[in-house]
């Protein structure tokens, strides 16, 4: 009945940077969206309000304020939106789920915002790092028969999935994602667990480190929400400065990581030799332009970067 064309199979695949979510035999997934995401404390703005009437009426009761309570926001759109006193937050640690009532959210919005289907009437795939542990899958089992009341599911771990879509039943997986890269060899479709390996080195540690080497240089990226465009004259734009002085230093940090991974992937690349000072001391500069308008000239770290995953002694350069 779940394998025929009658019901399609959705597959959710949560990783550390993105979460993708789709129909089984489909190219290429239906929703594709952040993993972190915003987060406000209700404590704190019913501690600003409070702060604010406490001149007016100095006999609040304690039982009116809100306690443990959090609005959550996920999705690109969510996030995209600047909100007072919005964290940013993973459900992720090290590959491992840290929070399950976000990743609770991610599910709720993948099934209904984006893919649009009652999760009780889908088999779902789930793919799975290959480090996770028993605890973990027993978890994710019990949200989704118990919650979600699918009627069929199956944990996959991303290394098979990796060599299956390649057309292999063995082989050796390199997973190169946001929070890691992992190596794991795969013999008849099964991981040999003893021989995982992992290194914290992924995508968002090359982020980091080519926001660090452009501070380095002076050059402040500016999150798109901290300042306005106006035209003055045709064709000619003035960046105003906007005070927003309730925002968090997570959501900050996230804005400017959105616009660095832009720089990675518009200038980067892999150099065709080993990494070396002196060679590529005198490459050409390549220049991109940051979302206030000011130009950037990147020489040769958009070589060093990417190397820094073959080579990772070169972070500490």
């Amino acid at each position: 009945m779940y394998g025929g064309d009658e019901v399609s199979a959705i597959v959710i695949d949560l990783g550390s940077h993105t979460c993708k979510a789709g129909y089984a035999g489909e190219d290429a997934p239906k929703a594709v969206f952040p993993s972190v995401v915003g987060c406000i404390d209700q404590m704190d703005v019913g501690d600003d309000k409070e702060n604010n009437d406490s001149e007016t009426n100095n006999n609040n009761d304690d039982s009116n304020k809100p306690k443990d309570k959090r609005k959550l926001y996920v999705g690109s759109q969510a996030l995209g939106f600047r909100r007072d006193h919005t964290e940013v937050v993973s459900p992720l640690k090290d590959g491992v789920v840290v929070d399950w009532d976000i990743v609770d959210n991610i599910w709720d919005h993948a099934f209904k915002d984006c893919l649009l289907i009652d999760p009780k009437e889908h088999p779902m795939l789930l793919a799975e790092p290959s480090s996770n542990t028993q605890q973990q899958r027993e978890k994710t089992a019990e949200l989704m028969f118990e919650k979600y009341k699918v009627p069929a599911l199956f944990l996959a771990k991303n290394a098979v999935l990796t060599s299956f879509a390649s057309g292999r039943a063995t082989s050796v997986v390199i997973d190169s994602g946001g929070g890691s890269t992992m190596v794991a060899p795969v013999h008849d479709g099964y991981v040999l667990q003893k021989a995982v390996s992992a290194s914290p080195i992924g995508g968002e540690f090359l982020t980091d480190c080519l926001m660090k080497s452009l501070e380095s240089k002076g050059i402040v990226i500016k999150p798109r929400y901290t300042f306005k465009r106006k035209e003055i004259q045709p064709g000619v734009f003035q960046t105003v400065d906007v005070d927003l002085p309730h925002t968090t230093e997570s959501y900050k940090l996230y804005s400017q990581r959105v616009i660095a991974s832009d720089i990675k992937e518009c200038v980067c690349r892999a150099p065709d030799t080993p990494y070396d000072e002196s060679s590529y001391s005198n490459i050409p500069m390549t220049s991109y332009e940051l979302p206030d308008g000011q130009t950037i000239e990147i020489g040769a770290d958009r070589f060093k970067i990417p190397d820094i995953l073959f080579n990772p002694s070169l972070a500490q350069e």
